[in-house]
């Protein structure tokens, strides 16, 4: 059963403008969290970044507008809008935003 935070069921939406860009800051949104994991929008102001961590889960970020560098155990990779890359579990990652961008994070348990 959706919660008011998450995405309206059976209802088109649009991707980006589920959650805005904040000045200086990383903006998240879950969509949907179920047993068999979960769908989180993201909002990186320019320059904004996610440290290097490591999750127990295969991670799917699909980026939806602007452009971003995304590492992964060392190696940075340049992604823009339409791409996606899969971050291996237990593999450390690391986001930073070149520009303004959103990425749909898909968490699979």
């Amino acid at each position: 059963m959706a919660t008011s935070a998450e995405m309206p069921a059976a209802e088109p939406v649009a991707s980006t403008a589920l959650t805005g860009y904040q000045e200086g800051a990383v903006v998240s949104r879950t969509l949907l969290k179920r047993a068999g994991g979960t769908i989180t929008l993201f909002a990186f102001d320019e320059g904004q970044s996610l440290s290097e961590h490591t999750t127990a889960f295969d991670a799917i970020v699909h980026v939806l507008d602007g452009d971003a560098e995304i590492t992964i155990d060392g190696t940075p990779h340049g992604v823009s809008a339409g791409e996606m890359v899969l971050m291996p579990a237990n593999h450390s990652h690391a986001v930073y935003a070149r520009t303004r961008f959103k990425m749909l994070l898909t968490m699979l348990r």
